[in-house]
């Protein structure tokens, strides 16, 4: 906002100084441009709701990329790209002058962060209720959290760098704005907002290694709750609106279901090679594989749900709850009932694996490796080869670098 307001700014004095000369040479020619806005003449609080329903896209669009990129680190897909920069997340030896780390990680994510905060900073009626502020706070705290899980340190708003804490004690912070502005609210939009944030909350906390909080915040969301963000299915702005994962299935054949996820499992649906009509654009060793749980530009991405608050309750307390929730996991999805070890490692992996089948794609899998990196069987460890040829062996990244970019222009990080 702060960009925009600048440019008109120097837009309407231009002008201004151009008619002023003009006028002064001939006054017949001189005229008044209807198309210049006077910076000082605009109220964004009259257009909070739209400024807000516009930062909770900008997450929408965020976490589209997230899922993406975080499905390719963590081996849910197989990069089946062309692009080095996105094979380098595939083989986890990522650049900080990785292009596409800033255009399509970074700076999506960023922009999410500082738009949200754009609403929180007007001044608005009825701050203790204001649906707008919920909506405001609520997505603020999700793209922090991302940025938490995702990335090895951050920066809100060009700020000082974050570590990983800092990033989710912030992240909770708006989480708690967000549900309590929302549930003040009452409408249902301001109590979906309420119970998204707890749910986020809870596993910001469950990141974090607050457990009891985690678990407190998670027995706290009512059955059944599923929020999902909605997409569309608009032919002229589907990268900003559309669903990314099904998008890079189909316009681009850049996802191919990896082979840890191969499986009869129904949660993760797909289509072998010599079935499927798509070919990968980087003719992927072993065939491409089309996922099929995003079937269309307008397939919604779920953000939170009483399912996950149930694994965040099962994971910060003991194997007995662990076990409950895998096995009516596997019930309910047409498994045999565990069978494995039963010591608190091998059941802890156990419920991670139930999770990747559960939230497959959807931007969690990286969090979990960070949380508890020996309950993730499903990634190549370090220094093991990459499954496509020409390319380095697989690296020791865990978490993905701040962008150059960011280190170079943000005056907080000189």
């Amino acid at each position: 906002m702060i960009s925009i307001r600048r440019a008109v700014t120097r837009t309407t004095v231009g002008t201004a100084l151009l008619v002023a000369a003009v006028a002064c040479s001939d006054k017949f020619v001189a005229v008044t441009n209807p198309n210049v806005i006077d910076a000082a003449t605009v109220d964004p609080t009259s257009g909070a709701t739209t400024l807000a329903n516009s930062a909770q896209q900008n997450f929408a669009t965020a976490l589209g990329w997230l899922s993406l990129y975080g499905g390719w680190f963590t081996e849910e897909a197989n990069v089946a790209d062309t692009f080095p920069t996105r094979n380098e997340f595939g083989f986890r030896l990522i650049s900080d002058l990785n292009g596409s780390l800033q255009t399509e990680v970074w700076a999506p994510i960023s922009l999410a962060v500082a738009s949200a905060k754009t609403v929180l900073d007007l001044t608005l009626p009825n701050p203790t209720t204001n649906i707008n502020y919920a909506r405001a706070a609520t997505f603020r705290g999700f793209a922090i959290m991302q940025i938490a899980t995702d990335f090895c340190t951050g920066s809100l708003s060009s700020g000082a760098e974050l570590t990983t804490a800092q990033l989710l004690d912030s992240a909770i912070v708006y989480f708690t704005k967000g549900m309590d502005i929302g549930k003040a609210n009452a409408s249902t939009d301001g109590n979906a907002l309420a119970n998204a944030a707890l749910v986020g909350r809870a596993r910001a906390k469950l990141q974090k290694g607050d457990k009891a909080g985690a678990s407190a915040d998670a027995a706290a969301v009512p059955a059944a709750f599923v929020f999902n963000l909605q997409m569309t299915d608009d032919a002229g702005n589907r990268t900003r609106l559309s669903n990314r994962l099904y998008q890079y299935t189909f316009d681009r054949q850049s996802i191919s279901v990896a082979p840890w996820y191969r499986t009869n499992d129904p949660r993760v649906p797909y289509l072998a090679p010599g079935v499927t009509k798509l070919q990968g654009q980087d003719a992927v060793p072993g065939g491409f594989y089309e996922q099929k749980k995003f079937s269309a530009y307008n397939t919604p991405l779920r953000l939170a749900s009483k399912l996950e608050a149930d694994y965040v309750a099962a994971e910060a307390g003991d194997a007995t709850a662990q076990l409950t929730v895998i096995a009516a996991r596997r019930a309910a999805n047409g498994q045999a009932a565990y069978a494995g070890a039963s010591d608190a490692a091998s059941v802890l992996a156990e419920l991670y694996n139930q999770r990747a089948f559960d939230f497959f794609l959807e931007g969690r899998r990286l969090g979990d490796y960070r949380r508890s990196p020996a309950s993730v069987k499903s990634m190549t460890a370090a220094n093991g080869v990459y499954f496509k040829p020409g390319y380095s062996n697989v690296g020791t990244n865990t978490c993905y670098p701040l962008p150059r970019a960011e280190r170079d222009n943000n005056p907080n990080m000189k």
